[in-house]
């Protein structure tokens, strides 16, 4: 059996990730020397923020490493840190941060970064995510990375104390490492320096946002003046309780915390946000407290989500929506005619009013593959014309030019924060939030839902494959049928066709042989529906809207669908299972059986 197969399930689509039992110390060495070699691969550019650490010496290659409040992600940190100035990296350890503190302090430097975390997941899973010059890493690249690991585990011995045990403390490190590296090699930033700077760039942002609305004078009086709302925060006993405070209360008049010291026993429960119910705690304070709005974020600090000021959770399509308004009018641009071709960024999960609401704002909606490192690899191209990405899941990332063009939930909610202290209409007084998401169409949804992966003994293809040439099928007869010439009916045949057809010689899938009648075409798909196979089958309609894709995280299919109405719900819900029925019958109930959130 090769090295660490037992390993290789870890990594996964966007980081490495699993079990806390197969994070063994001799997995973590092995893990520390594989990055070294990809660092040291790295050409060594200039430090990207001068007010970081003027003596950092640019001709070595820097990196930045943090943990957060798991138990084992300290010990995690500590081998990797050791293993990689062992090998010539210069390490800079910033402690217990959020990932997003993580990719603002490699930028600090060049751009490279590892934390080791598993964000939302239980308590009983480890995980480490890691930047390179700036970007998260593909999967392509996060397999390639487990097949450097294998290659060096040939190279490198590891010490046999405790090797094949799980390093979920600090007494699994060999800590005579450290005794063997030149000192200036591994440096440990004082705790709260890595909190000021931190929040000193994000006090700048203010500063500039407050030139951006108001009059040079006024913005120089109201930059130290303090946003007149009442907040509640959740950290969920989570990363970002080790900073909460110093961050919202520079900026805010009155926050009350909830669960913000870091505990990685997760005693209330996992710190995800998004699980059902999981936010209760935070809509009772609010309304406890008269609140103007709650936040709440995940274990590493990257996702969001927010109550509104009567206690109500605001779904992430509308907070969605509002985070990417205030890109784009508070955008050091917004004046000029650069954002006419700007662009916001939403995932396929994402509800049908979203690229209708976006376009009212002047900027061309983008649909993406669900995942914030595959966002992040949009904005980051030079080609973009991005101004905000986002998805359902609760990332939000800003980019214009403000701050780190990534995902981090606390400086999204002060930047939702800083706007709805503002006036929003003529007479010059503040909406509350609710009032704010009332204007916007209601959405009646599904939660993003996970099903059972269902077994396809028949074909060797899988269900999404399956659906998504169906789906073309029934398109090309559609579109067939509203065209009489010829010559278009041939160049529609020519186009779509093909995509019914499977690419297996022995696949015995039910979409090469489906026969449908016209009626029951136009049925299933209405002449306007859209149909995008970017990730898995999303169809929108007049009234709604569904998906149904395979996860990148486990082996399970998500679905959401949603409607102006329950009823167009249920009508979305019942053409989805008519959908899947003749590939598998159990999972057309199962989507029939998912309820209204």
């Amino acid at each position: 059996m090769p090295p660490f197969a037992a390993q290789q399930s870890l990594f996964r689509a966007y980081d490495i990730r699993g079990t806390n039992q197969y994070f063994t110390s001799s997995f973590i060495q092995a893990l520390g020397n594989a990055f070294a070699t990809l660092y040291n691969a790295q050409d060594s550019q200039p430090t990207q923020n001068n007010n970081a650490n003027a003596s950092v010496d640019t001709k070595q290659n820097v990196v930045v490493i943090g943990y957060d409040m798991r138990i084992g992600s300290e010990a995690i940190a500590r081998t990797l840190s050791t293993v990689l100035a062992q090998q010539g990296l210069r390490v800079i350890q910033l402690g217990l941060v959020t990932t997003p503190m993580m990719a603002f302090w490699a930028m600090q430097y060049q751009g490279h970064g590892i934390v080791a975390t598993a964000s939302h997941s239980a308590k009983d899973i480890l995980g480490i995510k890691w930047l390179v010059n700036n970007k998260s890493p593909s999967s392509s690249e996060i397999q390639t990375l487990y097949h450097q690991l294998t290659t060096s585990h040939d190279r490198h011995s590891y010490p046999d104390n405790q090797a094949n045990n799980p390093i979920l403390h600090s007494e699994n490190i060999d800590n005579n490492y450290d005794s063997k590296l030149p000192i200036d090699l591994l440096e440990q930033l004082p705790t709260d320096q890595v909190a000021s700077v931190y929040i000193n760039a994000i006090e700048q942002v203010f500063e500039q946002l407050f030139q951006h609305t108001h009059s040079a004078t006024a913005a120089n009086q109201k930059s130290a003046y303090k946003l007149d709302l009442v907040i509640v925060i959740d950290c969920m006993h989570g990363a970002t309780g080790s900073i909460a405070r110093c961050l919202f209360e520079r900026f805010c008049q009155q926050v009350i915390f909830l669960n913000d010291i870091p505990d990685g026993n997760f005693p209330l429960g996992n710190p995800d946000p998004t699980e059902p119910n999981r936010l209760n705690e935070l809509q009772r304070a609010v309304v406890l407290h008269a609140a103007d709005i709650g936040l709440a974020f995940d274990g590493d600090g990257d996702r969001l989500m927010v109550v509104d000021n009567n206690g109500k959770i605001v779904t992430p399509d509308h907070l969605l929506y509002l985070l990417a308004r205030i890109a784009i009018t508070e955008h050091p641009n917004s004046l000029s005619n650069s954002l006419l071709a700007s662009e916001v960024l939403f995932d396929i999960k994402c509800a049908h009013h979203l690229p209708r609401l976006l376009s009212e704002l002047g900027t061309t909606p983008v649909i993406s593959k669900t995942g914030s490192s595959f966002m992040r690899q949009q904005v980051q191209h030079p080609d973009n014309q991005i101004v905000f990405a986002g998805e359902l899941s609760g990332h939000f990332i800003f980019n214009d030019s403000r701050f780190i063009p990534y995902d981090d939930a606390m400086y999204a909610a002060l930047r939702l924060l800083h706007w709805l202290d503002q006036p929003h209409n003529d007479i010059n007084d503040k909406k509350p939030l609710s009032d704010i998401i009332q204007s916007l169409p209601t959405i009646v949804s599904t939660a993003d839902h996970y099903l059972p992966m269902p077994k396809t003994a028949t074909t060797d293809c899988s269900l999404v494959e399956q659906l998504t040439r169906f789906c073309h099928y029934l398109q090309y007869l559609v579109d067939m049928s509203t065209h009489t010439d010829s010559s278009s009916n041939q160049q529609l045949k020519d186009t779509c066709l093909p995509a019914t057809t499977c690419k297996s010689s022995v696949c015995t899938c039910a979409t090469a042989k489906a026969q449908i009648a016209l009626k029951q075409t136009h049925e299933l798909l209405p002449v306007g529906t859209k149909l995008s196979c970017i990730d898995g089958v999303r169809l929108d309609f007049a009234h709604g809207f569904g998906v149904l894709r395979q996860s990148n995280t486990s082996n399970s299919l998500t679905a959401r669908f949603a409607g102006d109405s329950i009823d167009d719900l249920k009508d979305i819900q019942a053409t989805f299972a008519a959908l899947c029925r003749p590939f598998n019958a159990a999972l057309a109930e199962q989507i029939l059986a998912i309820p209204a959130e």
